[in-house]
């Protein structure tokens, strides 16, 4: 029996959705088409779309015998957790091939590293970069030439502007193909130990530099747990990755063996006996088991806004307040860092996602009753971990851990860190905001303190370095949203403000940008929304008032009496500098037609 709450907000979507969700899929049917795609194209068209195949593939595709599987790729070897999608199109190729099917490159997509542009200029179009990969996908597809879609992406903005090209297309099947993370390396607490003796001076950029590689080291996603494994979370749990696919890894057997029955399958759901599209997959109860795999394991609160965009893309409506009940009800079962010393192979080897789906459909808290990339099984097979063959020529899956391999990173539903789940809506007379609990001590659940007002992370960090900040206070560090500036990540505010708390002083910050899915160590009430750029109360606030910050009772407010408050000018900023520079005169329509952060902070919708 699924839990009454769960059932509640999931009736309760699908109620608002109604009309939008029933658009969407007069859509997907009116794009279905019956037969081989080939068979639709003239010959000038299908002539183009093969006329670099070899003599076999284009054969193949022109019978209409085996599906023509579309690749879109994010790759660059910039991005470490990318790197290995280099290799993938020609083993994907040739894994296609071995079932009867071919596969084309459709098309590459950007993808850019938050952590390379953090606190730089670039990081202001990072979060457009999500819409920018949805209508790049789209592009990618619009040849109209495949019968199934295959995902290459892990990172930030990467999946969910991937997941929402995808939709574009929801009459296609389609799966992501994961690269997994690194090899653990330097232990994420000891790297957050390095850079806060940095922010104190203690230490110079040559120790910095050196703790940092250490960390960041080989191909693979980064192993904290912030927004790229996130991601690969959600679409494990919503059914878009094979059981087990999403943390092993790069280039080990294992990881190949499941790349090529990820094309297998992939070919198994285009069959008309068998199809599969995505819009079957990603339903309102799919997106349900997403917030609860969100808020079990304390993931990122960058989805707090990709959530609802990936989901608007479906036609479903979902809401902070429908994480904030979701939240009430589900427990935090992981410690990983930031939440705790662990990183995400820690993760994996404790049990990692079968114990945790298991666990969760137990208690009744997930839907089982979805479709996933398996079919209509739902996600039972997602209880059972991959392993190879005895002669290494294929995947067996068996069931997973009965017990948690280490209670201090996973534990079962029935002994949770916290019986409640890693994320707090936040509701007051500035406006709604979201706070990452799941790593905050108990005594930081509660600030009250004088507002400190900036219009910028350096100017906080100036202000630090200039010893104004040896006291208790809330930075309010405003004109951060998608409208003032793209709603960069503020990332470098978390070991100065770490550097204040750990001295003794009662520190919160309360923004309308965003914070990095690895932070949580200081309470941060983010997305404010509405932001300052666009009228919002936090642009009203001035230096002395006093913020009360209860991430227990949902309460976000400023102490000044409502007429006040409502009387006050709201503060201005000169935002000119922010359009020019680094490619943002190429985004600044982008900028003005951005909706708030609780809408998903999107142009697209």
């Amino acid at each position: 029996m699924v839990h009454s709450k769960v059932q509640a907000v999931t009736e309760r979507i699908i109620e608002r959705s109604e009309q939008t969700r029933a658009e969407y899929l007069a859509q997907v049917e009116k794009s279905h088409i019956e037969g081989r795609a080939a068979s639709h194209l003239s010959c000038g068209n299908l002539a183009h779309a093969i006329a670099a195949s070899s003599q076999e593939e284009k054969n193949l595709i022109a019978s209409g015998r085996g599906p023509n599987l579309a690749i879109v790729n994010a790759y660059n070897d910039m991005l470490s957790a990318h790197q290995p999608y280099g290799a993938y199109p020609d083993l994907l190729k040739k894994a296609a091939a071995r079932n009867g099917a071919t596969a084309q490159v459709a098309g590459g997509v950007p993808a850019m590293c938050d952590g390379v542009t953090q606190g730089r200029t670039g990081m202001e179009l990072s979060l457009f970069s999500r819409d920018v990969i949805a209508m790049a996908t789209a592009i990618s597809l619009s040849h109209d030439v495949f019968e199934g879609s295959m995902f290459l992406g892990i990172c930030d903005k990467i999946v969910p502007g991937l997941v929402i090209g995808a939709l574009a297309f929801g009459h296609l099947p389609a799966i992501f193909v994961p690269a997994g993370p690194m090899p653990s390396g330097l232990p994420n607490p000891e790297k957050a130990r390095v850079r806060q003796l940095y922010a104190e001076g203690k230490v110079g950029r040559e120790e910095l530099l050196a703790a940092e590689s250490a960390s960041y080291h080989s191909p693979g996603t980064c192993t904290f747990y912030g927004t790229a494994n996130s991601n690969q979370m959600l679409v494990e749990i919503m059914g878009l990755q094979l059981p087990g696919s999403s943390f092993v890894n790069p280039g080990t057997e294992l990881r190949n063996a499941l790349n090529d029955a990820a094309v297998k399958q992939l070919v198994n759901i285009t069959e008309p006996s068998q199809h599969t599209p995505i819009a079957k997959i990603l339903t309102e109860k799919t997106f349900v088991n997403g917030i609860v795999g969100l808020l079990a394991t304390g993931g990122s609160t960058n989805h707090t806004l990709h959530l609802v965009a990936m989901a608007r893309a479906a036609g479903i409506q979902i809401t902070w307040q429908d994480m904030a009940e979701l939240s009430d009800v589900v427990p935090l079962m992981c410690h990983v860092y930031p939440n705790g010393v662990a990183d995400i192979n820690h993760f994996a080897a404790a049990g990692g996602m079968q114990f945790l789906i298991r666990e969760l459909l137990s208690a009744g808290l997930l839907h089982d009753d979805v479709h996933t990339v398996l079919g209509n099984s739902g996600l039972k097979p997602y209880c059972h971990d991959p392993f190879l063959n005895d002669d290494k020529s294929g995947l067996v899956w068996r069931p997973t851990v009965e017990e948690t391999g280490n209670p201090d990173i996973i534990r079962p539903v029935s002994d949770p860190f916290s019986q409640h789940g890693g994320l707090q809506l936040l509701e007051g007379n500035i406006g709604r905001s979201v706070i990452k609990v799941s790593a905050l001590k108990n005594d930081q659940l509660k600030v009250k303190a004088p507002a400190i007002v900036m219009n910028g992370q350096d100017e906080l960090l100036e202000r630090f370095k200039a010893g104004e900040l040896e006291k208790d206070f809330v930075a309010v560090v405003r004109f951060q949203g998608p409208q003032a500036n793209g709603m960069p990540e503020l990332h470098k505010l978390t070991p100065t403000l770490g550097v204040l708390q750990d001295r003794g002083f009662k520190v919160a910050l309360v923004t309308d940008g965003r914070m990095s899915g690895a932070s949580g160590k200081v309470p941060a009430a983010i997305h404010m929304s509405p932001e300052a750029a666009d009228g919002g109360n936090i642009a009203k606030i001035r230096d002395g008032d006093i913020i009360e910050l209860d991430s227990e009772a949902g309460v976000l407010r400023v102490h000044v009496d409502d007429a006040e408050l409502e009387a006050r000018e709201p503060a201005e900023h000169d935002l000119s500098a922010n359009g020019r520079g680094m490619g943002r005169e190429l985004f600044s329509n982008l900028r003005a037609l951005a909706s708030g952060a609780e809408s998903g902070a999107s142009v697209l919708y």
